[in-house]
């Protein structure tokens, strides 16, 4: 059971990676917020059943969330949407695999804020674990280019860092959430959070879209086929990273999903014709790095 998180991750990021890449074709057909809700709105109708499913097979209702843990489910949802509305205006402008490159700069402020937050543990191999693996995502994104093809490059390596940043506030504040809950065991847990989280977003966007960007929700129901795959696909991610929260700390769960960067990786070159270059080669192998030393320090 103590290393379930790992498979549970490794599942998690493929269907996140093939979740983002639907989701980067939808922009093009209902813009970035249209394409944002997607995943929440047609997401929540799987949660649901999901969480039906669990109560059945457990025979019980849900836990029932207290001030603490409806907080942070709060603050979890909230940052999430941050953060996919700002991934996705990235890739609108860089490559698929480099714009989650930036991304996977996450785990290190994942690592602090769950410290400081939750008091998960930081040992000094996984601290040299995380920075390795995320320098090899920044190495991931540093082209071999001219200084005007870089300067170019400076509003999406924001956009992208500072997604990062909020998934990672987000991982914490769902993790916190999860611990917070009165009672049940980690499947429960973890499904009850992601259902609350994905009804708060789904609201939220719901109701800006109603205000201010009507045609973006008609028109995510007009592709409602490609907006259902995205749903599923994004619920089915969310439901194994909710579950990795629920066994290990955010740290160790975004940390290794910087595998995603892999399956990224091979999604650009077969789906957009993007090539892989020298330098993220390079990061990559960092990355491998990284993630070896974590594994090393979960099970040591």
């Amino acid at each position: 059971m103590s290393l379930l998180w790992i498979p549970v991750t490794l599942i998690a990021a493929a269907a996140q990676t093939a979740r983002n890449a639907t989701q980067r074709s939808l922009t093009e057909s209902i813009g970035t917020v249209g394409a944002t809700q997607v995943r929440f709105l047609f997401g929540l109708p799987f949660a649901l059943l999901f969480l039906q499913a669990v109560c059945l097979a457990e025979g019980r209702w849900p836990p029932q969330p207290g001030s603490t843990a409806l907080l942070f489910t709060l603050a979890g949802a909230l940052f999430q949407i941050l953060a996919t509305a700002l991934m996705l205006t990235a890739m609108k402008s860089k490559s698929f695999s480099v714009t989650t490159a930036y991304i996977k700069t996450e785990p290190v402020l994942t690592a602090c804020v769950g410290f400081a937050l939750l008091g998960d543990p930081l040992t000094p191999l996984k601290i040299i674990a995380i920075l390795i693996a995320s320098a090899g995502v920044i190495a991931m994104s540093v082209k071999p280019d001219t200084l005007r093809a870089v300067l170019s490059d400076i509003r999406p390596a924001l956009l992208g860092i500072i997604a990062g940043g909020c998934f990672g506030l987000s991982a914490v504040a769902f993790r916190g959430a999860i611990l917070a809950l009165p009672d049940g065991g980690f499947v429960i847990r973890a499904t009850t959070i992601l259902a609350a989280g994905l009804a708060i977003q789904t609201l939220l966007l719901l109701v800006y879209l109603l205000l201010f960007d009507r045609t973006a929700l008609i028109r995510s129901f007009g592709v409602w086929r490609a907006s259902l795959g995205a749903g599923f696909l994004g619920a089915f991610a969310s439901q194994f990273w909710f579950l990795g929260f629920a066994l290990t700390s955010a740290a160790n769960v975004r940390t290794l999903a910087l595998v995603e960067v892999f399956f990224a990786q091979a999604l650009s070159r077969r789906l957009f014709n993007q090539q892989t270059s020298l330098s993220e080669y390079l990061g990559m192998a960092l990355v491998v790095i990284g993630v070896g030393l974590l594994l090393l320090a979960a099970t040591t």
